[in-house]
């Protein structure tokens, strides 16, 4: 990997750099999503069918679009049964964690005569997208489903790309029935989600659509966004280690890999102290690339996103972690607990030689679908809240309006909304 020494320049070099990797760059992919996206609001399941044959090379339709029961079935039968124990446990941490994100209504009350309040209704139906290209991710259709279930949705609609036999991956359809899915249709990229937006004969229109994918499915989102609610647009993985002379080379070398490995444009980033780090790092990179079998994607990956940065200070590290905003960031200190209260922008956070990436991706609970591109600043990780929509309660009695219903005229009038006035004064005109 490439060692260079942070300063203002390098590090708005590398900003800048990333930045080259969000959906909203793609201008090309746009028109061609937006052609999609017209076809299928127009032509329904038609289009759906086309495009499925042209991408996927299945000749899916309307009595095969939606897999059954048998078809789960069969998959149980197909998937280790290790591996579904795995499942199954990942499941109640990533279950026990969301419950905690819960929120119920409430409401208060004063001797006046007013009832103020929120009242928290899961959304109806959700749209839950799921990968199912060039790589298959059962963790990922957990970490969609099981917070949507624990919000109470009424319905969860599941899309995902099947091969050109018309099947889906058995450990995808294994691990939806165990998050509780209630309907999964063989549907993916940019055409999956125009039918969730808009409907179509076979999949009902839902209220929101979650789930990562490749950049047309991020381009889709965004494009029907404000029909629908999305959670966000997904770019490409990222890792920051920030590491001083007590981490483990090995260790950083290995977490920063396990998201080089995910694609060519993910970012992988060691910021540390010290140089001798560095370049044991930089080592052990080398000797892993000769043995992992992804090795190909995890070279281009680091040349073109792939950085060890050496810092004067912790102060300085800590401060250019804030500025990338990294979708994962690995705290490997003596301090972890005391650095991490000085990060302000991160979407998860690991704390220690032993809290790696993976850990976060498959099994301890928190919710792996992470802001990305920077957007920590501003997103948080996939929650229970992206499940529910929050109603103000009002209420006032007469005595209660009568004490400030002039005080409300005036606001009104001074905003020459005399009809809002007029609405308060007309329950006090008799007096």
């Amino acid at each position: 990997m490439r060692i260079v020494k942070l300063t203002k320049e390098s590090a708005d070099h590398i900003l800048e750099n990333m930045l080259k990797r969000s959906p909203t760059q793609y201008v090309r992919q746009e028109e061609a999503v937006a052609g999609i996206i017209a076809e299928v609001r127009k032509d329904g399941d038609a289009a759906l069918f086309r495009f499925t044959r042209r991408f996927d090379g299945a000749a899916i339709d309307a009595g095969s679009i939606q897999v059954t029961e048998k078809e789960i079935r069969e998959a149980y039968e197909q998937v280790d049964p290790s591996l579904l124990e795995v499942i199954q446990k990942a499941l109640v941490n990533i279950r026990d964690y969301h419950e905690k994100q819960k929120q119920n209504s409430w409401f208060d009350s004063t001797p006046k005569g007013t009832i103020l309040g929120q009242k928290v209704t899961p959304m109806a139906r959700v749209g839950v997208y799921v990968p199912g290209g060039k790589a298959v991710y059962p963790s990922s259709v957990l970490m969609n489903i099981v917070p949507a279930k624990v919000a109470g949705v009424e319905e969860i609609i599941m899309t995902t790309p099947c091969n050109p036999e018309g099947k889906v991956n058995p450990a995808v359809l294994a691990a939806a029935s165990e998050a509780g899915v209630d309907k999964i249709f063989k549907a993916g990229g940019a055409q999956a989600v125009a039918a969730l937006a808009y409907g179509t004969e076979s999949i009902p229109k839902v209220d929101k659509i979650v789930g990562p994918g490749n950049i047309y499915v991020a381009l889709a989102k965004k494009a029907v966004y404000g029909n629908v609610s999305i959670d966000s647009i997904a770019g490409p993985s990222e890792i920051l280690v920030l590491a001083d002379e007590s981490a483990n080379p090995r260790y950083v070398a290995a977490d920063l890999l396990s998201q080089a490995e995910h694609d060519e444009l993910a970012s992988a980033i060691l910021i540390t102290t010290s140089q001798r780090l560095a370049e044991e790092v930089s080592s052990e990179v080398e000797g892993f690339l000769k043995v992992l079998s992804r090795k190909e994607i995890i070279k281009k990956s680091l040349e073109n996103f792939g950085y060890i940065l050496v810092a004067e200070t912790q102060d300085e590290a800590i401060e250019t972690a804030n500025a990338i905003a990294s979708e994962h960031l690995e705290i490997v200190m003596r301090n972890p607990f005391e650095v991490m209260t000085k990060i302000k922008n991160a979407g998860a956070i690991f704390l220690g030689e032993y809290s790696c990436e993976p850990l976060g991706d498959y099994f301890a609970g928190p919710n792996h679908i992470l802001p990305t591109n920077g957007t920590s600043k501003f997103f948080s990780p996939l929650s229970v809240d992206d499940f529910v929509k929050k109603s103000s309660i009002i209420y006032y009695s007469r005595d209660a309006l009568q004490d400030i219903h002039e005080e409300i005229e005036q606001f009104a009038v001074s905003e020459q909304l005399t009809a809002h006035a007029n609405s308060i004064a007309v329950r006090f005109e008799e007096e």
